[in-house]
């Protein structure tokens, strides 16, 4: 039944229809794992393993996908963006930026780009509950600001049913978006891609759509949550 799903998966990726194939690949893979772990012939579970490891790495190489935004393009605001990705099952959110502390450094807004990123889980399809912010700390006497400023976010975030729960670290560099479905989103620069508003009552100061942006690569994957047998 396993093999019968993935095959049916190929058949879906080839009509380009991406999500009902990534869900098929996904049964196959769990399919072939409950076997796994019913079989005790070696030999048996040994195959079975192998072709795990094959679907796996080929739904790894099927579920990559780069969107390279250009400098001063507009039309990437992040409902637009992540809307693809944040189907209903979305619960929980892990991100993980460095800057997610000034809320002004080098003319760009960091924590404001946090702020409206979390509206729009709040009003999306998705019931997300739980959002991991992974950042590090404000230098001097921009701590207390960037503290003070991420307890508003996670009260305001309480007052709609969602966690927010915040962890620092020196060491972190990259720059992540996880969801709980599988997708994660990788962004050179972060939330921060947009470029300073010309003014306060210039268009695109509050609507990011129209909001010019800065040169940067977004790479999209799909991770599999199954251990390995």
């Amino acid at each position: 039944a396993g093999a019968e799903t993935v095959k049916r998966a190929v058949q879906l990726d080839a009509a380009s229809r991406f999500q009902e194939s990534l869900v098929c690949y996904q049964e196959g893979i769990d399919l072939l794992l409950q076997v796994v772990k019913a079989t005790t012939d070696e030999t048996k579970k040994h195959r079975y393993r192998q072709k795990i490891s094959e679907f796996t790495f080929l739904l790894d190489g099927k579920y990559h996908k780069q969107i390279r935004i250009e400098e001063n393009a507009t039309g990437f605001g992040y409902e637009k963006l992540f809307h693809e990705y944040l189907t209903e099952i979305v619960s929980e959110v892990w991100v993980e930026d460095p800057y997610i502390r000034q809320v002004h450094q080098a003319s760009r807004y960091l924590l404001y780009n946090f702020l409206r990123f979390c509206e729009m889980l709040v009003k999306g399809p998705c019931k997300v509950k739980t959002i991991h912010l992974l950042t590090s700390y404000d230098e001097g006497s921009g701590r207390s600001q960037q503290m003070t400023a991420l307890e508003e976010i996670k009260q305001s975030l309480s007052n709609y049913g969602v966690t927010l729960n915040i962890d620092f670290s020196s060491s972190i560099h990259d720059r992540e978006i996880r969801f709980n479905n599988g997708w994660m989103i990788k962004i050179g620069r972060g939330l921060d891609y947009f470029k300073k508003p010309q003014g306060r009552f210039s268009i695109g100061y509050c609507d990011f759509d129209l909001r010019p942006c800065q040169e940067t690569t977004v790479d999209v994957f799909h991770t599999k949550h199954t251990k390995k047998m």
